[in-house]
């Protein structure tokens, strides 16, 4: 079982390291925009590092246990694991505080791989900057976020901006303005304390 003083919901018994030659696959993701960081391995002590600090521990085999982050402070704190059917797999969804490539790049992966959820990213950053909405040098979403009239004449201008947009049948101009709409919904969703995620969930109930 986890370690019984872990924050992580996770047992470990549940994981066939044996399938492997003692090791597990491990796919990390970044809880935040869902872009896959890296892939690596792990054995049942990498896991228990893991569980007992709440920030990844892998198994390599040329350096051993490894505490990714322990040397260059790009650490990844845990959100959580899951494994998957086969338990010879786990999905670690992480908050990374730097770079998860020795190369210095977000992802192990191409850039465009990490393009998997655009909104996602963009509510991240919409959400940071909810801190220092009064700052006067702040950006342009600080200062929709601390002016709720301002934030609500720019969603009705840029709702006009696209129906206008439609009806002259003018492709690249309404998809530039539907870019504006969402951005200025989220933020307008944010300042009322929604989320993106309370979004995926009413399209997925509609979904089904």
């Amino acid at each position: 079982m986890s370690d019984p003083m872990s924050a992580i919901a996770f047992d470990i018994d549940q994981l066939d390291f044996a399938k492997s030659g003692g090791l597990v696959t491990v796919v990390t993701q970044d809880v935040v925009t869902g872009a896959v960081l890296m892939v690596a391995h792990a054995d049942r002590e990498a896991v228990e590092h893991t569980l007992r600090t709440g920030e990844m521990h892998y198994r390599s085999r040329s350096r051993g246990l490894w505490h990714k982050g322990g040397t260059s402070g790009n650490v990844q704190r845990v959100v959580s694991l899951t494994a998957d059917c086969d338990a010879d797999a786990v999905l670690a969804r992480v908050v990374p505080a730097g770079p998860a490539c020795h190369n210095g790049t977000p992802s192990c992966f191409r850039e465009d791989a990490l393009q998997a959820d655009v909104f996602a990213t963009l509510d991240a950053t919409i959400t940071s900057r909810l801190k220092h909405t009064n700052d006067p040098a702040g950006s342009y979403t600080q200062r929709l976020l601390g002016d709720r009239n301002l934030r609500l004449k720019k969603l009705g201008e840029e709702a006009v901006e696209l129906a206008t947009a439609c009806v002259d049948g003018d492709i690249e101009r309404a998809t530039e303005e539907t870019a504006d709409l969402l951005y200025h919904a989220l933020v307008a969703l944010r300042a009322v304390g929604g989320s993106l995620n309370g979004v995926r969930a009413v399209l997925s109930s509609r979904a089904k």
